[in-house]
């Protein structure tokens, strides 16, 4: 009970002595944490207590373990998909070849460091199921990383001896059919100080900036000026955002995500531990103190299709009813003993719509907000992931820091992910209302942290140093989160080229087994490659795409690629074919889509260049439908 009630946290002295005398001087930079005081921060954590003062005591417990050595790096493989490498479920270590084969030389030693350690372990446990020697497994990767059939060499090789050279701004090489793309960055227009690489590994960058910079990466760390403006670079083969991907092809971007995760922060230095929930005694029903799962489970019911817990849209709604200019908004509480009646009214009569939100302050409704998000059984950012996003705090570059926070919110639940999104979002429009409500981004983002990252850790013994140091890292990740959220949601490029190069090694290997097979049927060889053949063509002429749209008047069209040519052009043909009033209904809910080749399914955006995306993906289809929801 201790470890899950912030009331529990005894910070009365601390306050006094941090708001005293304060170790930051306000200025008038609004973009920088170091230079605003942590009064707000402090001030939230005892309205915090105060809540909870007043909150019933019998709110579920999450129990959380963090797994022995070797449980640890084992839990770990699972994660990655490389469960089929070690234990009862070992297998032929060829299974994870082509996986292993796409991993860049930061990736693979996260990889091998894992599996010694699991190796050892169950030595020392004696355990009687098969136990890989990571040597073995990885120098059949490199043995088969030399026998690629049209002679080339694979990514995890060749792009990475670049890279350790200097040549961070090169992007991994991708074979496709018989030939092979590289990807680059033109080096005559090195990248803007701004500029966000998202064709390299990000983990192969730290270390050709360790390896170049080190005096410039010493300097940024605890950087205290004002945020830069990061910007993605354009891609003319389109970017790549959460929930453009099939369900297939987002597993292997979560495995690869993490093991990337994994690869920043061991070139970095720094620790990542994941912890995991072992134990959870958790409500089946009501509000505040339920899963999201079970909240989304019950609200679908309610709305079909819903990926944002309905109580939570409504507290967003009734405080933005009440207008985002209000001073003070989010920081100043609502009374608490009314806080604590409200919750009581809502866990009875919200699903039976006979609550009334008249009586609902909009103060009230921001404490509300809060209170969710503090009573989830498990932490917004997840129990597995929580301290790596603390941990984000001690990477010495903010750009690394964006980087593995982009990496963490790829690894995060569906639901999570969802949740912050939206709530990022809204956080955003009151930071747009700065000038009159006074709530600046470090003001929000100060309010914010201590309710995503230390209810779930307060009643945890630490020094005052150390709560000062949390405090403020907490809300320079929450104001990262905030301020970059829209970089965040994005799939980095090299890791969707990993994915392409899998699932080419893949339809490779499908492809000879199937032939084997047709072979030992006594099936005419020839006639199956030519059909093969004749599928793959479709009789389109050369640079000519043929995009299907099933749902729309006009069902099929033929498309001459050319240089300017972008996903939005051949979305406006098609659309210009229907009714003025059927348009308008159309225009945002319909997308072209890259189906098939080395894709499962992606969702184009409007700026992708076709001709360049068909150059590197020749074998797709194309088709206009609308998202799922």
């Amino acid at each position: 009970m201790e470890s899950r009630r912030c009331g529990q946290y005894t910070m009365n002295q601390q306050i006094t002595k941090v708001t005293e005398k304060p170790p930051f001087d306000r200025s008038s930079s609004q973009d920088s944490m170091d230079e605003v005081s942590m009064e707000d921060y402090w001030t939230e954590l005892e309205n915090i207590k105060k809540s909870n003062e007043n909150r019933q005591e019998d709110q579920e417990v999450v129990v959380v373990k963090e797994p022995d050595e070797g449980e640890l790096e084992e839990e770990w493989l699972k994660e990655a998909g490389l469960s089929n490498l070690f234990g009862e479920a070992a297998g032929d270590p060829q299974e994870s070849m082509v996986f292993l084969s796409t991993l860049t030389r930061t990736q693979a030693a996260a990889v091998q460091k894992r599996v010694e350690t699991v190796s050892q372990t169950l030595r020392k446990k004696n355990k009687q199921y098969q136990i890989p020697d990571v040597r073995d497994i990885f120098a059949q990767q490199r043995e088969s990383n030399d026998k690629v059939p049209d002679g080339t060499e694979s990514q995890s090789v060749r792009t990475n001896e670049n890279k350790y050279r200097g040549k961070d701004d090169r992007a991994s090489s991708l074979v496709v059919g018989e030939k092979e793309l590289i990807l680059l960055v033109p080096e005559e227009a090195p990248a803007s100080e701004t500029d966000i690489n998202l064709e390299v590994s990000f983990a192969e960058q730290a270390v050709s900036q360790k390896e170049s910079s080190k005096e410039k990466i010493q300097k940024n760390r605890g950087d205290d000026g004002p945020l830069p403006n990061f910007r993605l670079p354009k891609d003319k083969t389109g970017t790549t955002r959460i929930g453009d991907l099939a369900c297939q092809d987002m597993k292997k971007v979560c495995y690869l995500a993490l093991i990337e995760l994994t690869a920043l922060y061991d070139v970095l230095g720094v620790e990542l531990k994941q912890q995991k929930a072992v134990k959870i005694k958790t409500k089946d029903s009501g509000l505040f103190g339920v899963p999201l799962t079970v909240l989304l489970e019950q609200d679908q019911r309610k709305v079909s299709g819903t990926r944002i817990p309905l109580i939570f849209q409504k507290l967003i709604s009734r405080i933005e009813e009440g207008g985002l200019e209000t001073e003070g908004l989010l920081r100043i509480p609502g009374a608490a003993t009314r806080i604590k009646n409200l919750c009581q009214e809502l866990e009875a009569k919200f699903y039976e719509g006979t609550f009334n939100w008249e009586s609902v302050k909009q103060h009230d409704a921001a404490s509300l907000l809060k209170l969710f998000i503090r009573e989830l059984p498990q932490p917004l950012l997840s129990v597995e992931y929580l301290k790596a996003f603390q941990a984000v705090q001690n990477l010495p570059a903010k750009k690394q820091q964006l980087q593995a926070l982009n990496l963490l919110v790829i690894l995060l639940p569906d639901a999570n992910r969802d949740t912050l999104k939206a709530l990022l979002e809204f956080l955003q429009r009151v930071i747009d209302s700065k000038e009159k409500n006074k709530m600046t981004a470090m003001n929000v983002a100060m309010v914010m942290a201590p309710n995503l990252f230390m209810c779930h850790t307060l009643g945890l013994k630490s020094s005052e140093q150390q709560e000062f140091v949390m405090a403020a890292g907490t809300a320079n990740i929450m104001h990262l989160l905030i301020k970059y959220q829209k970089l965040l949601w994005t799939i980095p490029k090299f890791i969707v080229n990993q994915v392409r190069k899998q699932n080419t090694e893949n339809h490779k290997k499908d492809k000879k087994a199937m032939k084997k097979l047709l072979k030992k049927m006594a099936y005419d060889r020839e006639k199956y490659e030519k059909q093969d053949k004749t599928a793959n063509d479709a009789d389109v002429p050369q640079g000519v795409i043929r995009v299907q749209a099933p749902h729309l008047s006009k069902v099929s069209m033929a498309i001459q690629l050319t240089e300017e040519l972008k996903a939005s052009d051949v979305l406006a043909r098609f659309l210009s074919q229907e009714s003025g009033i059927v348009q308008t209904l159309k225009k945002g809910e319909v997308f072209l889509y890259e189906v098939g080749g080395n894709i499962g399914e992606r969702c184009l955006d409007d700026d992708t260049h076709m001709k360049d995306l068909y150059q590197l993906n020749p074998n797709a289809e194309w088709v206009i439908k609308s998202k799922p929801s």
